[in-house]
């Protein structure tokens, strides 16, 4: 090939990609558009929402909405601020998050490396629960969380997410070490590892791109979950459920500006979430795809 037509070449590429990136970042742009509506109109007084152009950028600048979202006065006996009901979401998250990826990697380890009579179908049913829609779970579970004595509390909301995270941790962790090499689980059964020891020693120290996997996706469920919530949060209801609330608490003319500021205070630790650990997502997903 002649100089002029690599010279050519190069050329042709670079006004390719240049091409992909300024498209790209057009899509980025019309994806952000929406936050950056909610972030703008956020820090307006209301009247320059009511009487101008949400797409302007704020005359007066004011965290007064911002303020209004977190903690409002009470009406009545229910308090109608987010700041009451973050911490039920914390406290419903964590252990929620935590249990159910603990719980999917021992199920993953046993349904690969300690196979047994039926460890196909119970794969199968485990999986088969992925697919059951929420609704479909409503009765059956007020029912058990009622006999258990666990109805309207955070611990009932903690069970109800674990249950139905299960499948989903349960088909990850068995995925990834579906492509673990047996041989080093059975050498360390001959020399005298238990179960136990096994799972702590061997597997879970190589568990961790497949754990940011199970944590992000639980996470980002139970956090943005709204029908468990308000199915069976009764006074220990989470963050979502109290944003509906704050929305509908509005009487006369919408407070546009504190729904804005309350829906991004809502979305802020899954965001947070995914910027911290989001990069490790889909090459966690990647990791067990391919058995080497």
């Amino acid at each position: 090939m002649s100089a002029a037509s690599q010279d050519t070449a190069v050329s042709t590429g670079r006004i390719t990609r240049t091409f992909i990136y300024l498209l790209l970042i057009l899509f980025a742009l019309f994806y952000l558009l929406p936050l950056y509506v909610m972030g703008i109109n956020s820090v307006k007084p209301l009247a320059e929402i009511t009487g101008g152009n949400m797409m302007a950028l704020p005359e007066v600048w004011t965290l007064e909405p911002w303020r209004s979202a977190w903690s409002t006065a009470q009406i009545g006996v229910e308090p109608t601020g987010l700041r009451p009901y973050f911490l039920n979401s914390i406290l419903m998250v964590v252990p929620a998050v935590a249990i159910s990826t603990i719980v999917g990697a021992l199920n993953g380890y046993v349904l690969t490396k300690w196979r047994f009579r039926g460890d196909t179908w119970v794969f199968g049913l485990m999986l088969f629960s992925c697919f059951i829609p929420f609704q479909i779970v409503l009765i059956p579970m007020a029912v058990v969380l009622g006999k258990l004595g666990l109805a309207g509390s955070v611990s009932g909301l903690v069970l109800v997410h674990v249950v139905y995270g299960i499948g989903f941790t349960t088909l990850y962790f068995r995925n990834y070490y579906a492509s673990f090499p047996t041989e080093l689980v059975r050498a360390a059964m001959i020399d005298g590892a238990g179960f136990f020891r096994i799972f702590w020693r061997i597997l879970l120290p190589v568990s961790g791109p497949i754990a940011v996997v199970s944590v992000i996706w639980q996470f980002t469920n139970i956090w943005n979950d709204f029908l468990f919530g308000v199915s069976f949060g009764g006074t220990s209801q989470p963050m979502t459920v109290a944003l509906n609330n704050l929305v509908q608490s509005s009487t006369g003319v919408k407070e546009y500006n504190v729904h804005f500021a309350g829906a991004i205070l809502a979305a802020l630790p899954t965001l947070i979430v995914y910027i911290v650990a989001g990069r490790y997502f889909v090459r966690g997903l990647m990791a067990g795809s391919v058995k080497g």
